[in-house]
């Protein structure tokens, strides 16, 4: 599985370590992602109970495994003012580095779209109050998504799995905010205007992701079980960037390590030991 001579560490900020496709060998998943130089892994949180579990699952590795606390635009449906509290709780643990996956999804509509816009501000709130970072989603809904950011002065955020065009980058990138680049960039037919657009991605706005179990990079040579994507393949997902960049592998491996560390305020001066929940 390992195709990398990189000397660099890399981040996924973005694997969903929870789910249930990972039950069975969740802790080789994570020895195998160690095995082939990807550390730390950001676990996502999607909802409460996935935001519990992602903080209790990360105290078990501290220093390689954070988490995430949010709740998803799909999930929107079932937030309150309790969900919001419990959330506050969760980031007020070491291992807890950003607010999210919270954003607007407005493809599926899982959600009514007003109730997605509500706990999606309460939640930017929530970051806000706490300066926190924000790990966001975004699909079919920028417009709407980057006036509610902007309504609340928001700086520190990341546009995780980014798909979208043109001037949807160029919006982002001009607020400030920074963009997660997954295994869609190594689909030659739905990830084409992306290999183009990732050049426009300065390097200190660049974060790597897997987005696991989900997004597998559709060009390995040797597919995964069953098709599930994991952690130890972003040398993969990295080496596709740096292709599309010009640049050597090492130096984005670099660039996207000192990134994220920075971004989520992780490695040496980040957050401290991990606690209960």
């Amino acid at each position: 599985m390992n195709d990398s001579t990189l000397k660099t560490p890399i981040v996924d900020i973005g694997i969903n370590l929870m789910h249930r496709s990972f039950q069975q060998d969740r802790e080789q998943v994570v020895e195998r992602a160690l095995a082939n130089g990807v550390t730390p892994l950001i676990i996502t949180g999607t909802s409460l109970r996935s935001s519990v579990e992602a903080a209790r699952y990360a105290r078990q590795y501290p220093g390689k495994l954070y988490a995430t606390a949010g709740v998803h635009p799909h999930d929107a449906k079932h937030c309150s003012e309790a969900t919001l509290n419990r959330l506050k709780e969760l980031a007020a643990l070491p291992q807890v580095v950003a607010i999210g996956e919270c954003g607007l999804d407005y493809n599926r509509d899982f959600s009514p779209r007003d109730v997605q816009r509500r706990w999606f501000a309460e939640q930017v709130r929530v970051a806000k109050e706490l300066n926190m970072p924000l790990f966001l989603h975004e699909r079919e809904a920028s417009a709407d998504f980057t006036a509610i950011l902007k309504e609340q002065q928001v700086q520190k955020a990341v546009v995780h799995c980014f798909t979208g065009n043109r001037q949807e980058l160029t919006a982002y990138l001009d607020a400030g905010w920074f963009i997660g680049i997954t295994g869609w960039i190594c689909d030659e037919r739905r990830g084409k205007d992306l290999r183009e657009l990732v050049r426009l991605i300065p390097l200190d706005r660049l974060m790597l992701e897997t987005d696991a179990p989900f997004l597998t990079p559709r060009d390995l040579k040797e597919k995964p079980a069953e098709g599930r994507n994991e952690p130890a393949l972003l040398p993969h997902i990295l080496h596709t960037v740096a292709q599309c960049l010009g640049k050597p592998a090492e130096e984005v491996a670099q660039g996207t390590t000192a990134t994220a560390t920075a971004f989520f305020s992780i490695g040496s001066g980040g957050k401290g030991e991990a606690e209960q929940v």
